[in-house]
């Protein structure tokens, strides 16, 4: 029986994390270890200044008080008895896509499992509250199903985004997007007068091309797009090699 390895950065007790349990259960053994609270754009953090406590909430249910990168970390290592057969992050409650994948904690636990060989996939549920997540449950259990009998290229997760309207248009394979945000910085006063700031908010700058994760959800359709583990821009190896010649000077 395959084993599943499930977390989140939504918390312990996020309803999306539930909904995914439920929807992965019939596929195999399902083992949930998850933060005990929100962790929203933690990235891949992990937690080396303090110790890390795990509480066993259930026979098949941790929850620690760490990030998803610590979760994962902290499964892999003491928790579990073997090697899991697939790795799922979420649901998320709203996107990860663009550039917001590089402050995801969602997507991050995917990038931990993935760093040591396990199939892994992040799942996010876009729209705004009150959010339906049976829909992206059952995204999550097709794909899951799809995972364990087929596997996913070598240093590759998937990062699923779900769009959060009723009529799905379908589901395009897509390239990450930008997504930039504008006014993400909310400047405010306290009581007393003094200046302080909070970061979140605005408006998502929209991306323009229609192969992107963005341009998917905007038009109605679920994304995957697999990500890479390999950040290097390998045209640009040419360009700093051939066009600035740095191989060639003393720097």
């Amino acid at each position: 029986m395959p084993l599943i390895l499930l977390t989140n950065d939504d918390g312990i007790t996020s309803p999306g994390l539930q909904t995914l349990q439920a929807a992965i259960s019939p596929l195999g053994q399902v083992v949930t270890v998850a933060p005990d609270r929100d962790n929203s754009a933690v990235s891949h953090s992990l937690t080396m200044n303090r110790p890390l406590r795990v509480q066993r909430l259930t026979e098949s249910s941790y929850t620690l008080d760490g990030t998803p990168t610590d979760c994962v970390s902290i499964a892999l290592g003491k928790i579990l008895k073997r090697r899991p057969d697939l790795l799922i992050s979420g649901i998320n409650a709203g996107p990860n896509m663009g550039d917001d994948i590089s402050y995801s904690g969602t997507v991050s636990a995917a990038v931990e499992g993935t760093m040591y060989a396990i199939p892994s996939m992040a799942v996010s549920l876009a729209g705004e509250p009150p959010l339906d997540f049976i829909r992206a449950g059952k995204v999550a259990a097709r794909l899951a199903a799809m995972i364990l009998a087929r596997g996913l290229p070598e240093n590759t997760l998937l990062n699923v985004n779900v769009p959060g309207n009723p009529l799905i248009a379908g589901t395009k394979v897509t390239r990450q997007g930008r997504r930039i945000w504008e006014n993400s910085i909310q400047e405010t006063r306290d009581p007393r007068g003094r200046c302080y700031y909070w970061i979140g908010g605005g408006t998502p700058l929209k991306d323009s091309a229609e192969d992107t994760d963005v341009h998917a959800i905007r038009t109605g359709y679920i994304s995957i797009t697999p990500i890479h583990l390999d950040h290097t821009n390998h045209e640009g190896i040419f360009h700093l090699r051939d066009d600035w010649q740095l191989e060639e000077q003393e720097l």
